[in-house]
């Protein structure tokens, strides 16, 4: 069995000091969507897990506040592909994850995050700014991932907690 957490990166200013899309910095509201989102990471059990995220500024801050809060200590890769990614794009860069790693943290972006999780599951899901995803995989192989074959163990949104 494997553990896949899908996380959206937090919420992020609508522009960059540089007008560049992949530079937009984490606002407010996104820092502390990222603390929340820490804290539930803190109470799941990540030994040796891998994090794989976008280059892009708003998914590394959200991924070094989760980190920072969670206090949990996982391998760290970027990888270009996940930025602005499409379906097959994200099916091919798990697929390279060693098949000896069974936690693995994605951090990217939508509409990417949400077609997985529904490719996943074979539900629909939405993946608001800092949403998690956590997905058990039956696969024995991160390479052999299939369509509707795994479960969603729970989505946690931490905007449902500023409003309740």
């Amino acid at each position: 069995m494997r553990t896949l957490y899908l996380l959206r990166h937090a919420k992020s200013s609508e522009t960059a000091v540089t007008n560049r899309d992949f530079d937009r910095a984490l606002d407010k509201e996104g820092r502390h969507a990222a603390r929340l989102v820490g804290n539930v990471l803190a109470n799941e059990e990540l030994n040796s897990a891998l994090a794989l995220s976008s280059p892009a500024l708003r998914t590394r801050e959200t991924l070094e506040i989760l980190l920072s809060v969670s206090g949990i200590d996982v391998q760290v890769r970027f990888d270009r592909g996940i930025y602005d990614a499409d379906l097959p794009t994200l099916l091919n860069v798990i697929s390279r994850v060693a098949d000896k790693q069974t936690v693995l943290i994605l951090v990217g972006h939508n509409p990417g995050m949400e077609l997985l999780v529904s490719f996943l599951t074979g539900k629909p899901r939405s993946m608001p700014a800092a949403a998690l995803a956590k997905i058990s995989i039956p696969e024995i192989s991160w390479k052999t991932l299939g369509a509707a074959g795994s479960t969603l163990e729970w989505l946690y949104n931490p905007a449902e907690q500023a409003n309740s």
